[in-house]
């Protein structure tokens, strides 16, 4: 990382004409760099009308500036907003007058970063600024702030606190090897520990919701040939994104839609149809249908409702991983009366519309959009969020057997392991690498 020594500058509004712009600096040299610049001391948390002037004494423009000298600061050191016109090229001047007073230019987070480092926030709430700015609806949007203020970190803290609490124990009891676990209060670590896996599980499930919030849901069509599977996305996506015939095996590479419902992302990936045989190329294309199922959150298992069996029969293997499948019976239009949805099993007609309306209700409840919506509990979370949250609860699960043999040091290895998991969330634990590598795609600015 480079040396927070520096004071860096960026244009921290949006690309393009405005009515107003804003340069933000941060540094140790942010204070003196906008006095050069306004001419005038800044009093902090004041707002003051200036004239930003360059090397000359020349006017670059005039507006409003305000210093918030550290800690009290978004980043924990000097920060000063130079508020201009919205011009492009107004606030570039306003750039290069800073940089030729001693200022480098800022790279992407790098002024979350630093908000970071210097304890101003952790990491999960550094990431969920970057997830409240992408927000693409209201909801999420609500989420990503429920974050920002710390709703998802304190969760994790607690797990942390009582995982950490539970290792002190078995390790102090490590000192009495002579003594069985159960007199040295064995059976309440045990209570105490199926208790915090728990909870453990209930911050997954509710982590896997907000994931799903953030990056939408990647549901996988599939189903052998000529099941109306490229009809369905079509039909779903409100164009003919796919071309459809009656030739089995038109599809031969992945399609992908992007689609909203009720503020929903739902990521549509159109597969080709999975039976044996076929050319190389049709090879090809269940190669990636079945590459893109092993990653699915939902399979959209799309057959033929005239002969649902053959259908099931042919792309049972492929969707053997998927942990949520919807059954859609396609066609239905053919039949002699249209039967009722039941369970998992949708009826539809792609190519007449018919059920449609039922098939959204269906995808909405199977992303989580139910009696939780604009709930209390909601919180973004990312990917790696939910696969550090896994990876505490396998360790966690691991040091309960453990204690079980009353193997007492391979279960105090698995209680810290456990808990440098959650550490890896809230960035306690995260090696330099990691947070450049998230920081990186932040916006420059912020």
């Amino acid at each position: 990382m480079t040396s927070s020594q520096d004071t860096i500058v960026a244009i921290a509004t949006a690309p393009g004409a405005g009515g107003v712009g804003i340069v933000r600096l941060s540094g140790p040299a942010a204070l003196a760099i906008a006095k050069a610049v306004c001419t005038r001391t800044l009093s902090p948390r004041r707002a003051y009308h200036v004239r930003f002037r360059d090397a000359d004494g020349g006017t670059i423009d005039d507006g409003i500036a305000l210093s918030f000298p550290g800690p009290a600061s978004f980043t924990g050191e000097d920060v000063v907003e130079l508020q201009a016109h919205g011009s492009p090229v107004v606030l570039q001047q306003l750039v290069a007058r800073a940089c030729a007073l001693g200022a480098r230019l800022a790279r992407p987070g790098e002024f979350s970063e630093r908000a970071f480092l210097n304890h101003k926030l952790d990491l999960a709430q550094a990431e969920a600024i970057a997830d409240l700015i992408a927000a693409s609806d209201a909801r999420a949007a609500r989420a990503a702030r429920r974050s920002l203020e710390g709703v998802f970190s304190e969760r994790v803290d607690a797990i942390g606190q009582s995982l950490l609490a539970l290792r002190v124990h078995v390790e102090a009891a490590i000192d009495f090897a002579d003594e069985s676990i159960d007199t040295l209060g064995g059976e309440q670590v045990r209570a105490r520990l199926s208790e915090t896996r728990q909870r453990l599980q209930t911050l997954i499930v509710d982590a896997e919701r907000g994931r799903k919030l953030r990056d939408g849901v990647h549901a996988v069509i599939v189903g052998p040939p000529n099941a109306g599977k490229s009809s369905l996305l079509n039909a779903l996506a409100g164009s003919d994104r796919a071309i459809v015939t009656d030739v089995a095996g038109t599809t031969r590479d992945t399609l992908r839609e992007t689609i909203r419902l009720d503020g929903l992302e739902l990521h549509l990936v159109d597969t080709a149809g999975l039976r044996d045989g076929g050319d190389a190329i049709e090879r090809e294309g269940m190669r990636r249908a079945r590459a893109e199922l092993e990653r699915a959150d939902v399979a959209l298992a799309v057959v033929d409702a005239r002969d649902p069996d053959a259908g099931r029969a042919a792309i049972a293997d492929g969707i053997a991983g998927v942990g949520t499948v919807l059954w859609i019976h396609n066609k239905a239009d053919l039949l002699a009366s249209v039967p009722p949805d039941d369970g998992d099993r949708v009826y539809v007609s792609a190519a007449e519309g018919i059920g449609l309306d039922r098939l959204h209700v269906r995808l909405r409840s199977l992303a989580g959009e139910t009696a939780s919506e604009g709930g209390d509990g909601e919180f973004s979370a990312r990917a790696r969020h939910v696969d550090a949250l896994h990876r505490a609860a396998d360790h966690a699960a691991a040091a309960g057997d453990q204690l079980q043999y009353e193997q007492l040091e391979l279960a105090a290895e698995e209680l810290r392991l456990a808990h440098d998991a959650l550490g890896d969330i809230t960035g306690r634990l995260s090696a330099d690498d990691m947070l450049g590598h998230i920081f990186s795609t932040f916006c420059i600015g912020k």
